[in-house]
């Protein structure tokens, strides 16, 4: 570029400047009204007609004007963050900005005042607008995030940046004297450090738990979208499994509350399944954003309830019980009649009817995640759910339904219940009762055949054995290959981390319960006594901190039999029984009798043409080849001989809760409607 291109371009630039300065003043002096282009050509010295050089129209110059002002404050913004060494200080880097003595005056303040004004009149002026708010809040929620939960941080950033525009226009409008920029930053301030330390305080309290005072909390059935206390007032305990500590009681859910549910759910269901599966899909998709929202507060709970490790809770529970919603939520939206051809004289169609009320049933494992899975397709066809939660971990799902509430569920649509099994009996048995939702039983099998890459199918066994989610798995492994694949199994588990479940480092918890424990070293011992060999783990972890909790050793049992009842009838833990076969027929032949195999089956074999001829002869409803259990939303779990499911995930869910109406109208010598 030439010199005199150069200078060309740097003397139209500092015109440009000048005419904006020279707007800003016209604004701050006479006001939107009377600032016209000629006032403004008589304070830059230049004639009006140049404008439309460098700016087009009046309404250009005005919005380069207002993009020159909020690009200065988000320099200076910048400059702050830059110089803050902490979440705090980001948050009071944006309020020092915004409230700077070099911004907050009179003149300035005016000039933004004016342009406020006109905002909802001009699309222009509005697209500047938006980005600057969209910035200050960007920048103040990224700092909170650190700080708060996701969905307060939100909430706390639009709160402080109401309160920094709140003092720009209290002070435009004052009558006399300059704003006093120290003062409005000492409110900001102090609002900003009220508004955090009530939400953190709120975190804190539910880490704590719920006891205070010496009394716990009592958690009650949710019916009508609130909570209700019972008639009997009879209570459980929910423990922490880690600790011993009482969470909470738990009040039982007698035939009176049944009832009322029951009630509150068939009103409920009028309002439900006569919205569309539209609107129904975005109420079940706000409730996915809740819970990605409040995933370390969901988190911190689950893991207190259950005993699961941390690192499991906060990355897969809260975020796949979302993703279920959020898949339920699509399904619920694409459900449509489906229209049959019947000539010119005729319509035919077939449409999907809820069927009214679905009892589900939740589970001590993963319980938010299971309640999530179990009642999303039912309500994603229309129905009203009544849920009885595991009487071992009951506070997820209790809390699930607070949120649903927050959602604008309709009141009635989804009711939680706690108890024992009185209380299951009850409302299975409910006349009104028309659907029933609950995980197919069983556990999960890893078979793995010679010519397997060894270190993937340990790292399944693991996964099935010892990873989230997991509830009585066992791997049956071909005997050419057994004694090495045995070998890399206990190398691997000995080196698991048992510990506090709330510590991000722990990869295995505590059992959900005493009771739990109880049966799982029963049953090692019985297996012991009928012949299978303990590799690794096997008994109570006791030492330091952990003697308060039911920690159990990650097991290995080694020579079991599928007549042993930790094959069989497991109940629960990080146990994992091996045991041999021969060849193909005898494994698929084991595997099928009464789906000893549970629901799933992950194969790990040495090519895939050998793992589909595998899978064509299985009875299972889902089976992984040379994986296990990715868990995609959208990916079908059981269904093999489980009707009542139909695939606990697939699009299919929804089937079992509808009933199907087939139309037929004839359209000759029909009148029309006037």
């Amino acid at each position: 570029m030439s010199g005199t291109s150069s200078a060309r371009l740097e003397a139209e630039d500092v015109r440009r400047r000048q005419l904006i300065e020279a707007t800003i003043e016209s604004l701050a002096e006479v006001g939107f009204a009377a600032c016209t282009l000629m006032d403004i050509g008589r304070r830059a010295g230049v004639s009006p007609g140049l404008v439309a050089h460098y700016f087009g129209d009046k309404e250009g110059l005005l919005e380069a004007t207002l993009r020159s002002m909020a690009g200065r404050l988000s320099r200076l913004v910048s400059i702050r963050l830059a110089e803050a060494k902490s979440p705090r200080a980001r948050v009071q880097a944006v309020i020092d900005a915004n409230l700077a003595p070099e911004e907050f005056d009179r003149r300035t303040a005016s000039v933004w005042l004016a342009f406020w004004g006109q905002v909802i009149h001009s699309a222009r002026f509005k697209r500047v607008q938006n980005v600057y708010q969209r910035r200050m809040l960007s920048n103040l929620r990224h700092a909170l995030k650190q700080m708060v939960p996701p969905r307060d941080a939100q909430q706390v950033a639009v709160a402080i940046a109401a309160v920094i525009d709140g003092l720009w226009l209290r002070e435009t409008l004052a009558a006399e004297g300059e704003p006093e920029s120290a003062g409005a930053r000492a409110i900001a301030t102090a609002f900003a450090d009220i508004q955090i330390a009530t939400v953190r305080a709120r975190v804190n309290a539910a880490d704590a738990g719920p006891a205070t005072n010496g009394r716990h909390a009592v958690i009650r059935s949710h019916i009508a979208g609130r909570g209700l206390a019972a008639g009997k007032g009879r209570t459980f305990a929910t423990v922490n499994p880690a600790t011993g500590e009482t969470l909470a009681r738990v009040e039982i859910a007698g035939a009176a509350e049944v009832e009322a549910a029951v009630a509150s759910a068939r009103h409920g269901q009028a309002v439900w399944g006569g919205m569309t599966g539209g609107e129904r899909g975005r109420i079940l998709r706000r409730v996915a954003a809740i819970l990605r929202e409040r995933n370390d507060e969901l988190a911190r709970l689950e893991t207190r309830d259950t005993g699961r490790p941390i690192q499991q809770t906060s990355t897969v529970d809260v975020v796949s019980a979302a993703d279920c919603l959020d898949h339920f939520a699509a399904l619920a939206s694409a459900l449509a009649d489906e229209h049959v051809g019947l000539g010119s004289g005729a319509i035919g169609y077939s449409r999907s009817e809820p069927l009214g009320i679905v009892a589900a049933f939740g589970e001590a494992s993963a319980s938010l995640f299971a309640a999530c899975r179990n009642a999303g397709p039912a309500l994603a066809a229309g129905n009203a759910v009544v849920l009885l939660t595991s009487d071992r971990a009951p506070l997820s799902a209790a809390r699930l339904a607070e949120i649903m509430t927050e959602a604008d569920m309709p009141d009635g649509v989804f009711n939680v219940l706690h108890g024992p099994a009185e209380t299951d009996r009850l409302l299975r048995k409910h006349p009104a009762v028309t659907g029933i939702a609950e995980r197919p039983t069983g556990g999960s099998t890893v078979i793995v055949f010679d010519g397997a890459n060894l270190e993937g199918a340990v790292s399944g066994a693991l996964s099935a054995g010892f990873g989230a989610g997991s509830t009585g798995a066992r791997v049956l492994v071909q005997s050419t290959v057994r004694e090495a694949f045995v070998e890399a199994l206990v190398a691997r588990v000995g080196r698991l981390v048992v510990g506090d479940p709330m510590d991000p480092n722990t990869q295995v918890g505590a059992l959900v319960s005493e009771a739990e424990m109880e049966g799982a070293l029963r049953q090692i011992e019985q297996a012991r006594e009928a012949g299978a060999q303990v590799l690794v783990g096997g008994d109570r972890r006791t030492e330091g901190p952990l003697a308060r909790g039911a920690f159990l050793a990650p097991t290995v049992l080694d020579l079991c039999t599928d007549a042993m009842a930790i094959v069989c009838d497991p109940s629960g833990g990080p146990i994992l029984p091996v045991l041999s076969f021969d060849d193909e027929d005898e494994a698929i032949g084991r595997l099928n009798a009464a789906l000893a195999g549970g629901p799933a089956v992950a194969v790990f074999t040495r090519d895939l043409a050998h793992g589909q001829q595998v899978i064509a002869r299985l009875h299972a409803g889902t089976c992984w080849l040379n994986h296990y259990q990715p868990m995609l939303a959208g990916a079908p779990l059981g269904g093999f001989r489980q009707a009542a499911t139909g695939g606990a995930n697939a699009r299919s869910a929804l089937e079992p809760y509808t009933r199907l109406k087939h139309v037929y109208a004839q359209l000759d010598g029909l009148a029309a409607p006037r």
